[in-house]
């Protein structure tokens, strides 16, 4: 249900394997909502056609236009699992005075957004408010300057810190000329005669009780305006289900949104499956992509009568990058060179056409220096204490000083007993086995750097840099049947086969 990036992932993972996925979607096209509510200056229609045709030519059957009315006439079909990416479709409103009698220019975000895509509204006022802080409201107020908007300010009831918008979002923002303006709660749309002409706002100030609640009490101000032509309402988005009828044994909790195991993303009702904004609300891409994943390993396990909650471990492992006493078969210089920003449309080409991509990517020289930047997270110093004889060359050469030899205890403790004191209580400490000294070596992996100095110092190899590999695991591990050759088979669905 939905050709959005969870459902697309659950087909991806499941027609190699010789499923025949069914996708169905009201729309025209496959991509969801990063189709109908990710502007086109950020996620340009190329780029999703060609994703998603990644895994539509492997054989998955796309029902375009399609809508589902009622998941009990889907069940009657006969299908062995249902997984549901339906999204979530619904912006919230703002009940406020004025908001039936302005009702023609006011704008609910994701609706608004949808309508641009498609081309069914091509312009706006010059004066506009885009309320909300979420990354919504940053492509409903981007896209505002677009179509005309020549004064567009978004307004947001929290603190900016505070905001869910993503800070490259708002750094985008903000380089396109609109401002944030924050702590405002809305009051009232103002009116004549049914034509909008500006929206009220209570100023207000955060405040904290004991257990770090965040109440927004007004600061006794006077109240705030803004003449406006057009507002926008990106307050949130929810779920709406109502094409799921209740008695089908698929449980709702309190505040409409299905029960669904976050492990094996399962509903009450065996063989159905949510994923992505329909199954937890709003979140990104990625986290939806994930869900894709896991609900793909259920769908097999549950067609093969296997336990679902059973999960199939990832592969792990740690390969050596020595390459001599003094070599290693990686670049292990540290810069501290600060990140490089992505290159961006000049803002008067990029503000003339809601089409032209922005970002324009790194160039060649731009990707060597930003490459150059790279920690290598992803090698590992690795302790061996049978062969450590504690001469604390390691210590000595740490550029951080973030390697202690000291006697063992409890994790707090320790926190406080290290050359440079672990604040940072999220992050693991590194701790050996007992060494002949009877102490322990502890590393604070919160500063290591992994440049690889306390293994070319060590004497013994007791310390080595190694490179981990991990393979998350997807349902299956070899095609158990084959896919069915069809006409035009591209090479993507030959290649599955």
């Amino acid at each position: 249900m939905g050709a959005g990036p969870a459902s697309l992932t659950v087909a991806r993972d499941l027609a190699p394997h010789g499923y025949r996925c069914v996708v169905f979607d009201g729309d025209p096209k496959a991509g969801g909502m990063m189709r109908t509510q990710i502007p086109k200056f950020r996620l340009p229609d190329r780029v999703i056609d060609e994703e998603c045709g990644y895994v539509l030519d492997l054989g998955v059957e796309f029902r375009a236009g399609t809508r589902v009315d009622s998941m009990a006439a889907l069940l009657a079909e006969g299908y062995d699992a249902v997984f549901v990416g339906s999204g979530a479709p619904r912006g919230r409103d703002l009940d406020i005075p004025g908001r039936r009698e302005a009702a023609k220019r006011i704008h609910i975000g994701i609706d608004w957004l949808s309508s641009v895509s498609f081309g069914h509204t091509t312009s706006i006022g010059k004066r506009v408010v885009v309320l909300g802080g979420g990354n919504t409201a940053m492509d409903c107020c981007r896209s505002a300057r677009r179509l005309g908007g020549e004064e567009v300010h978004v307004v947001v009831r929290s603190g900016f810190d505070e905001m869910k918008a993503s800070p490259w979002e708002k750094e985008d923002a903000a380089h396109e000329g609109i401002p944030i303006h924050n702590f405002l709660v809305p009051k009232a749309f103002l009116h004549e005669h049914g034509i909008l002409r500006g929206i009220t706002f209570d100023k207000v100030e955060a405040r904290y009780d004991s257990k770090g609640r965040r109440e927004l009490v007004p600061t006794g101000e006077p109240e705030v305006r803004f003449e406006c032509d057009d507002v926008i309402v990106a307050v949130g988005q929810e779920n709406a289900f109502p094409w799921i009828e209740r008695g089908l044994g698929i449980e709702f909790d309190r505040h409409g949104m299905p029960v669904v195991d976050k492990a094996t993303m399962a509903s009450t009702r065996p063989g159905v499956f949510f994923g992505g904004d329909a199954a937890f609300g709003p979140k990104n891409i990625i986290w939806a992509v994930a869900h894709g994943h896991d609900a793909a390993i259920s769908i097999d396990r549950h067609c093969r009568g296997e336990d679902v909650g059973k999960r199939p471990p990832p592969t792990f492992l740690l390969v050596s990058q020595k390459m001599g006493i003094h070599e290693w078969s990686y670049d292990n210089a540290i810069t501290s060179d600060k990140r490089n920003r992505v290159p961006l449309k000049d803002t008067v080409i990029a503000l003339k056409d809601i089409r032209q991509e922005v970002e324009l990517g790194f160039d060649a020289r731009l990707a060597f220096a930003e490459a150059q930047r790279c920690l290598n997270c992803d090698v590992e110093t690795v302790f061996a204490d049978r062969l450590c004889i504690e001469c604390d060359a390691c210590v000595d050469i740490c550029p951080m000083d973030c390697i202690t030899f000291t006697a063992n205890g409890d994790e707090a403790d320790l926190r406080t007993r290290l050359r440079a004191p672990a604040v940072d209580v999220s992050q693991d400490l590194y701790v050996s086995g007992t060494l002949k000294s009877a102490r322990v070596m502890v590393k604070d992996e919160d500063v290591c750097l992994h440049c690889g100095l306390c293994a070319e110092r060590c004497p013994t190899g007791a310390w080595d840099m190694k490179k981990a590999f991990i393979q998350m695991t997807h349902c299956g591990d070899v095609p158990r049947v084959h896919l069915p050759k069809l006409p035009a088979a591209s090479a993507v669905a030959e290649a599955a086969e």
